[in-house]
This record gives structure tokens, sequence and C-alpha cells, in this order.
């Protein structure tokens, strides 16, 4: 999204904007970077250095990188990257714009170049994190949490609605926050509620939302409108109690177990996506042991797992000392992926014989490939349908199919 107002301004200035890191063949190019993880550091230093070589090798006139990486480590990558001709931070596009001898037009400041597919787009309702989790760097990168206003973010919707978006991705670093800063309560139930409200929204997808004080009324939301997917994207992180408290997630396991049954029962058929962590500092064997009863326990639909990796200048950078070794972390990683992989393997295979409405994302081969409400683009399991002569599907729209088979990432099926 930050790069699709970025481009969106470019082209108002009359550049001509691709994205292609393959074979680029502009004059500039701009890298908006990742610094989250170390997994997403290494590939934006492994980009910046691949565009800095074709300067050097008079292929690229300017090369520009911004975002998370630079606003956290300006100086040093100024030492290192010299190719580089600017460095900016997460948030200095208009400082982009203006620096290119151009103008920053603000009364387009909401407007985007969608570069998803046209019907469906990423909607972030605000920025930053007020939460001290232990291990993350997030708030050191993006600072407080900074709620967008709901007229703010409901004109960009209708403003995405015109351009064809069908299905919108709400997400934030803590979804269930959104609100606290501006209105002093929280406000993500009466924000996805208008939302839903808008014409032309057919489906909407959340994602983010953080355990401690989740708001209930979001339930009674996702329950009440056929457009807000029966899907939640909830980071849980750990269940232990030693693990969560050294983690600073403020709950506890009892409280995990209760939020999980209380979602299940507001809103029938809910899947639920999370991410958890192992070979956290102090993880014992014992809590490793917890962590895969819980997972066999909640049977979630959709699951990611990541060992710990140290991030400077979080606490537990600065307080723990990164004490599973890496072998053991990735033993425990394996067996929890194991643990899940067969429990997606059970819930796929139920799938069979029922009917589901997918979205059409693309063609691929024989192939149209689609979603149902309970998919995430680019990170959950997908539908595909068989191209047969005489019948073709249309990108971006709906259709009713019913499940003919299941693998672990994919369901086949044919449109009724």
């Amino acid at each position: 999204m930050d790069s699709e107002k970025l481009i969106r301004q470019l082209e108002l200035n009359g550049f001509s904007v691709t994205h292609d890191t393959e074979n680029p063949k502009g004059e500039i190019a701009v890298i908006n970077t990742c610094g989250f993880i170390g997994d997403a550091k290494e590939e934006s230093i492994n980009m910046i250095l691949e565009m800095a070589q074709r300067k050097v090798k008079g292929n690229l006139k300017k090369l520009i990188v911004m975002g998370c990486l630079s606003e956290r480590y300006l100086h040093e990558l100024e030492g290192e990257l010299p190719e580089v001709d600017r460095f900016y931070g997460k948030f200095d596009w208009e400082r982009v714009i203006t620096d290119l001898g151009k103008t920053y037009y603000k009364e387009f400041c909401n407007s985007r170049r969608i570069t998803t597919p046209s019907h469906y787009a990423y909607l972030k309702i605000s920025e930053g994190c007020n939460r001290t989790c232990s291990y993350c760097a997030i708030p050191i990168i993006t600072g407080a949490h900074k709620s967008r206003p709901i007229e703010d973010i409901l004109a960009e919707v209708d403003e995405l609605v015109q351009q064809g978006v069908k299905e919108f991705q709400v997400i934030a670093q803590e979804l269930t926050y959104y609100g606290l800063d501006i209105y002093k309560e929280r406000k993500i139930a009466e924000l996805v509620e208008r939302i839903a409200q808008t014409p032309g929204v057919e489906w909407i997808r959340l994602h983010y939302a953080y355990p401690t004080q989740f708001p209930m009324d979001l339930l009674n939301v996702m329950a009440k409108y056929d457009n807000v997917c029966k899907y939640l994207d909830i980071a849980l992180q750990h269940c232990s109690d030693n693990v969560l408290a050294n983690m600073h997630r403020n709950i506890t396991k009892e409280q995990t177990y209760t939020l999980l049954e209380k979602i299940r029962k507001e809103v029938p058929g809910i899947h639920i996506r999370t991410t958890l962590m192992v070979g956290y500092p102090g993880e014992t064997d014992e809590d490793f042991a917890e962590l895969l009863d819980f997972v066999k326990w909640a049977k979630f639909e959709r699951m990611g797992a990541f060992a710990y990796s140290e991030e400077d200048g979080t606490y537990a950078a600065e307080h723990y000392k990164d004490d599973v070794p890496q072998d053991v972390k990735q033993a425990r990683l394996s067996k929890l992926m194991r643990v899940q992989q067969n429990i997606s393997q059970v819930l796929q295979d139920s799938n069979v014989g029922k009917q589901f409405k997918i979205i059409i994302d693309r063609l691929e081969g024989d192939y149209y490939i689609g979603r149902t409400e309970f998919d995430s683009p680019e990170v959950d399991p997908e539908v595909l349908v068989r191209k047969t002569e005489g019948k073709s599907l249309q990108i971006g729209e709906f259709y009713n199919v019913i499940i003919d088979s299941a693998e672990e990432f994919d369901l086949y099926a044919h449109v009724v």
C-alpha cells in the first residue's frame, strides 16, 4: 500500500512506473524495504545489492532506497552502500517526490495505483503499535499506534470500489487496537461494519488481531455480515504461561484457550490463522510440549511458525540470553509443523464434496486459480478449477464450486 501510494504520486508527475525485479528497464529504481525479521532484511539487502550492480554497469541511473530497513539502519546503510543515491525512511514519500524535482499532490495522498490483481486490495487502517512484546522490533521501526480516521478509510474504500476492487484485506500492525488513540475507545467493530455496508464491497478479511483485550463486539459484526469473511488472522505466538510471560504478551494459557472457544462459538465456521514461535529464550521442553498439545487441541485451519531470531534493540535482545540452541529450535519447528500438516490434511480432506463460493485470481496453465473466503492471497490454500473447452471463467468474478479432491495446500473443484 505504501508503494502503491508512491507509485500514484510518481505517475501524477509523468513517470511511467513498472514492477519488474527480474528485468527492470527504467532509469530510476526505488526499493521499498522491510526490516522486521532477519529473512526480510536479507531479502531487502540482496535486492539493493542487485540493483547497485546494475547501476555500476550503467544499466541504471539512480538508485533510491526507502522503507523500514533504511528507517532503522540509515547510517549503517549509507556507509556500506555508496552506490545508493538517497536513503529515505518509511514515511518519506513526499521528500522522495520533491527530491526528484517534482510536486507532491497532497489532495491525492490516499490515492493508489493497485499492484495486486484489480479485484482485491490491501487496506491499511493504522500504522505503528503500542504493544511491548519483548521480541518485536515493529514499535522501534514504526513508532506508536496511529489510527486513520474512519471517514478517511471509507473514502479510500469508495475510491477502490470505483476502480473495481471487490475484496479488501484489512490490515494493521495491531488491528484490534484500532481507534483507541483518536476516539479513546476501540472502533474496529464499527469500522468493519461501515465497510461492510459500503455498496460494492463483497469480501472483507481481517489480518493481525491481538489476543489481549480482544474486542468481542467485532465477533458480532463478523457473524452478522455475509461479506465479512469468516476468517481471522490472530498471532498467538505461544501458549505456555512461562513463555507468554517472557514475551510480555499480557495473556495467560487459560485466557488463550477461553478466547479461542469464544471466537469459534460466536462465529460458527470461522477459520483462524495464527503464527507461533519456537525457541524463545527460556523455552523448556515442557513449554514446547504444551505448545504441541495446544496446536493439537486448537486445530488451526491456517498456521505458520518460525524459530526465534534476536532483533536489535528489543527487550529480549537486551535482557534475555538466546539460550535455545539453533538445532533445537529447528527440531522443534519441524515437529510443530509436522503436527500442523497432519491437521491441515484432515481439514482439507473434509472439504471434499462440499460447495464453496470462490473468487478467481488468475489462469495458470490448465487451471483457473481461485480462493474461498477462508483464504488470503499468497499465504493460504487455493482452489484449482480445470479449464475446459467452451467454458471460460472470468478473473475477479465469483463462482460456486464443488470440491472434487484435496491436497495439503490445494483443493480441486468444478463449477456448479
